[in-house]
């Protein structure tokens, strides 16, 4: 570990320095590559520096231990900056985990009605609200691409991309079949129902060099609709987009311009064409996206919502909360919180993939 460690010291010195030369202030795209490199390596180097300064400060109180004058002082000297070094230690492992290169971008999420119909889709709407309240406390920007309403409400389908610092590393275990347990207000005799909805959540991806074909496209230009189905303009400026070949359909009616419309459909397209590419390659090498916390595959149940009990179950982890009330308004953090201590523990003991 401390031989990574004088090595990223090191390698944060070069940096220093190159960020000094003439040739490199004058290259906009190398001074921008090498800043975002120093500047991933800044906090472990921080740390690292400070727990060096910590062993160093624990050396020199030792040393007065057998000092009479001195002794009690630095007893509890000793045991202070023992256990700081035992904390800076765990957050060196920590910081020397491999991560996420996605970790710090925008994400696409979909939220899907599944299985039980009218109230699968009054569940999306429930999710997508859950995570728009999430958004507002993260500080985060919420934007609707598309969606379908559903007959009763709720949506059978929407997309919207959420913007904001590190989205995706809070976001990113949402992927799965969501479940819901409750009572649906068109019952009569106060059965509770199950019903799913699904969840998907892919990162932002710029500049995807993925080559499609105008032939491959089936391209839709309809009323933008809003709440109830009104249309809420006279043109046709909403754009629906079928990719012919895998059959992956996307939508937008956010903008007024029947142009922006199909601009945006056209970028979400390719982050969906390029996440399910990316599925494809992994499954063809043999790895999987499948951890020890779930695939993040929508086909698999991820999380339960008892409402009678007042409860969200995560199943991937063994989390249960008994505030379904606040986690429905919001307040995910708990639950997202657990499942990145989790993945960080699974990192850590080197078991960060399972097939």
């Amino acid at each position: 570990m401390f031989e990574r460690l004088e090595n990223i010291l090191k390698k944060s010195e070069e940096l220093k320095l190159e960020l000094t030369k003439p040739e490199v202030l004058n290259d906009y795209n190398k001074l921008k590559e090498l800043s975002k490199e120093q500047s991933d390596l800044e906090e472990t180097v921080n740390v690292y520096n400070e727990y060096k300064e910590t062993e160093k400060a624990l050396e020199e109180a030792k040393s007065l231990i057998n000092d009479e004058e001195f002794r009690e002082i630095a007893l509890v000297e000793v045991e202070n900056l023992s256990q700081k070094i035992e904390s800076l230690h765990k957050e060196l492992e920590i910081l020397l985990v491999p991560k996420d290169e996605n970790d710090g971008k925008n994400v696409i999420m979909e939220i899907r009605g599944a299985a039980g119909g009218d109230e699968a889709n009054i569940f999306a709407g429930d999710l997508f609200r859950m995570y728009s309240y999430y958004a507002e406390e993260m500080g985060w920007k919420i934007e609707v691409l598309n969606s379908i309403e559903g007959t009763s409400g709720g949506f059978s389908q929407i997309e919207c991309m959420i913007k904001g610092t590190n989205v995706y590393s809070k976001l990113k275990y949402e992927s799965g079949s969501h479940r819901v347990q409750r009572v649906p207000a068109t019952e009569t005799q106060g059965r509770v129902h199950t019903s799913t909805a699904t969840v998907l959540v892919m990162p932002e991806v710029e500049d995807v060099d993925i080559e499609i074909k105008e032939s491959d496209l089936k391209i839709d230009v309809f009323h933008s609709s809003g709440a109830g189905g009104q249309s809420v303009n006279t043109a046709n400026s909403a754009v629906r987009i079928t990719h012919v070949p895998t059959g992956v359909v996307v939508g937008c009616q956010t903008e007024r311009s029947q142009l922006r419309n199909k601009e945006n459909a056209m970028r979400l397209l390719r982050i969906k064409l390029h996440d399910e590419m990316k599925q494809k390659q992994e499954q063809e090498v043999g790895a999987t996206r499948k951890t020890k916390i779930g695939t993040g595959d929508r086909s698999e149940k991820i999380r339960t919502y008892n409402y009678p009990q007042n409860r969200v179950t995560d199943h991937r982890i063994n989390f249960s909360l008994m505030e379904l009330d606040r986690v429905m308004d919001g307040n995910l953090a708990p639950i997202v919180e657990a499942l990145i201590t989790e993945d960080m523990r699974l990192k850590l003991a080197g078991e960060n993939f399972n097939s």
